[in-house]
C-alpha cells in the first residue's frame, strides 16, 4: 500500500518531498524502518493528536503547502493532482479539497498556516484524523475551495481505503489485476473492474455507508 502511494506521487513535480507522520508506539516501528530504508522523512508524534503530526511533517519539510493522503489509500486519485495543485496556488486557497470521490481516494492541499490555526483554535475532535474539519466548520474565516471528479467516481457503494480485512482482498485484487499500470492505476479501470465483479463489492458493502456517514465529519 505504502509503496505505492509513494511510487504514485513521487511522479508530480509539484509535491517536493514526502514525509511520514508516524504515530507513537511500538507499533509503527516498522514505518520508522521503512522511512530509513527508503530514504523518507519522517517524524514521530502524538497517536491522539493527528493534527500535530501533519504540522510537524510540514515544518520538517519547511513547506508553506501541505498535500495530504493517508497511508490507508493505495490509489489516490492522481489525475487530478497537478490541476487541483494549480487552483490552489493560482487562487491562493487556504485549503483545497477534492470532495464527493470513492473513499480513499480523495487528498487534501492545505496551507501549513491554516493547519496551525486550527490547531490553535479548533478542539479535540479537530485534532483527530479528520485534520480539516475546523476549516470545514468555520469555512467562512478560510478561502475555501472544492474540486470534484468525474461523476463516475461519486460512488458510495464503493471504497478503496484498507481499514478492514475485506478492504485489503478487494484492493489487493485491484491491484494484482492492473500491477502492470502501477502505480498509476487509473481509478475508473478500478471502478469498472470491481463493477464487473460482484464477490469483491459484497465484502466491502457492509462497511461504505459508516465510511461515507464520517468522511468528513
Amino acid at each position: 500500500t505504502l509503496d505505492n502511494i509513494i511510487s504514485c506521487l513521487s511522479n508530480f513535480e509539484c509535491i517536493e518531498t514526502v514525509v511520514l507522520g508516524i504515530s507513537e508506539g511500538n507499533d509503527n516501528l516498522a514505518f520508522v524502518d521503512y522511512a530509513k530504508a527508503n530514504q523518507l522523512g519522517y517524524i514521530i508524534g502524538d497517536e491522539i493528536d493527528v493534527l500535530s503530526r501533519l504540522i510537524q511533517c510540514g515544518d520538517y519539510a519547511g513547506a508553506t503547502d501541505i498535500f495530504r493522503t493517508t497511508s490507508e489509500s493505495p490509489f489516490p486519485y492522481f489525475e487530478m493532482i497537478e490541476s487541483n495543485w494549480a487552483e490552489h496556488c493560482d487562487n491562493d486557497n487556504d485549503a483545497t479539497f477534492l470532495d464527493e470521490i470513492i473513499d480513499g481516494c480523495l487528498f487534501e492541499i492545505i496551507k501549513l498556516d491554516a493547519l496551525k490555526e486550527s490547531h490553535d483554535k479548533g478542539d479535540i475532535k479537530h485534532r483527530s484524523e479528520m485534520c480539516t474539519l475546523y476549516i470545514r466548520e468555520h469555512a467562512d474565516d478560510f478561502q475555501i475551495q472544492r474540486l470534484y471528479p468525474p461523476e463516475e467516481l461519486n460512488r458510495k457503494d464503493l471504497r478503496f481505503t484498507v481499514d478492514y480485512p475485506e478492504d485489503l482482498i478487494v484492493c489487493r485484487a485491484v491491484y494484482e489485476k492492473f500491477k502492470g499500470n502501477a502505480p498509476m492505476i487509473p481509478l475508473l479501470d478500478a471502478v469498472r473492474f470491481l463493477d464487473d465483479n460482484e464477490s469483491l463489492k459484497k465484502l466491502i458493502a457492509p462497511y461504505c455507508e459508516i465510511g461515507y456517514s464520517t468522511m468528513y465529519l
